[in-house]
């Protein structure tokens, strides 16, 4: 049942900043707020770099959000994670630090932070709930990434319990949609695959590669899902716990390459690259907590993907072929 006629809390006529607007996460948020009676502030980085501690002070003194949700951050795939584990933790440890404790200076009136399902022990219970954190060792290939946003979980509930500030935490799935990261040397499984299964098809190939062994389970969820949820908690969620968001159903890697084959119309075959890492074995989070509120996705998973692969074939380097030849090392 719906809590809606009952908001805690209201954007309406609110100065709502959607830090990391220009990802793919922000850029939804931006897309579902334009619906919502509020002022969306952005700003762009070379106005403020959000490592710059004084600066974002200075900035949100100055535009006085009443509302932030934090989308800022670095991102990225397996490869990515293993190849720079100082980047993904000291980069946002020190966004999210910076955002949160200027919101805690300058009076914020809500902040929604975005964390990561990555956050959750790798052999936690099936699926996962949101008591799971901190059970356990995480899966190594995301350690880091995945230890700054615990941090910033934390850093939303001590402020919460010091100051009393409505600082709330939302952790969403595996994402796709418009904007994705489509660079295959950092990307994640379902941006990767699409590109090469796109790829395979432009330039005739027999074959696309898939990573470790095909079969982790893993939920995915589109990314204007996850803006209508991240609005519908910050109008309607406020305690210390976070709060999974997710879409409850799960898929193998090689069951969503062959839903990807059927969008991108490739029919060649598949083959494994078994020395690569196949992550956890299975990632299902338990969003029931979410959906006693009264929020559920609105896209099926096969509607979600063809709308991405839409999106991404109207990219100026796809429609031109530039994508295709690019020199950026794949996964290949």
């Amino acid at each position: 049942m719906s809590i809606l006629s009952d908001r805690l809390f209201s954007l309406k006529g609110k100065k709502v900043w959607v830090a990391g607007h220009n990802g793919m996460v922000g850029s939804a948020l931006v897309r579902r707020l334009m619906a919502e009676d509020c002022e969306i502030l952005t700003v762009e980085r070379p106005i403020l770099d959000l490592m710059d501690e004084t600066k974002v002070l200075e900035w949100m003194t100055d535009a006085r959000p009443d509302v932030i949700f934090v989308a800022a951050a670095r991102v990225g795939g397996i490869l990515a994670n293993n190849s720079y584990p100082a980047f993904f933790l000291h980069e946002n440890l020190v966004i999210q630090n910076n955002i949160i404790h200027s919101a805690h200076l300058t009076d914020v009136g809500k902040l929604i932070f975005l964390g990561s399902s990555c956050i959750y022990p790798r052999a936690a219970t099936q699926p996962i709930p949101e008591e799971a954190l901190l059970t356990g060792p995480l899966e190594a290939t995301n350690e880091w990434y995945a230890v700054a946003k615990i941090a910033g979980i934390k850093m939303c509930q001590a402020y919460r319990a010091q100051y009393s500030h409505d600082f709330i935490s939302a952790m969403p799935t595996n994402l796709y949609g418009e904007k994705d990261n489509y660079d295959l040397e950092t990307s994640h499984v379902a941006a990767a695959l699409m590109v090469k299964m796109h790829r395979a098809k432009v330039e005739k190939q027999k074959n696309v590669e898939i990573w470790g062994t095909g079969t982790p389970l893993r939920e995915f969820l589109h990314v204007d899902d996850l803006a209508d949820a991240l609005v519908f908690l910050a109008e309607n969620y406020s305690d210390d716990m976070h709060i999974n968001v997710g879409s409850g159903m799960e898929i193998s890697i090689l069951e969503l390459a062959e839903l990807l084959a059927e969008i991108v119309s490739f029919r060649g075959e598949y083959t494994f690259d078994r020395s690569k890492p196949d992550g956890t074995p299975r990632k299902l989070m338990d969003s029931s907590k979410l959906k006693r509120l009264g929020w559920a996705p609105k896209l099926t998973l096969r509607e979600g993907m063809a709308q991405a692969y839409d999106a991404y074939q109207q990219l100026p380097a796809v429609a031109n072929g530039a994508m295709q030849h690019s020199s950026t090392k794949t996964m290949e």
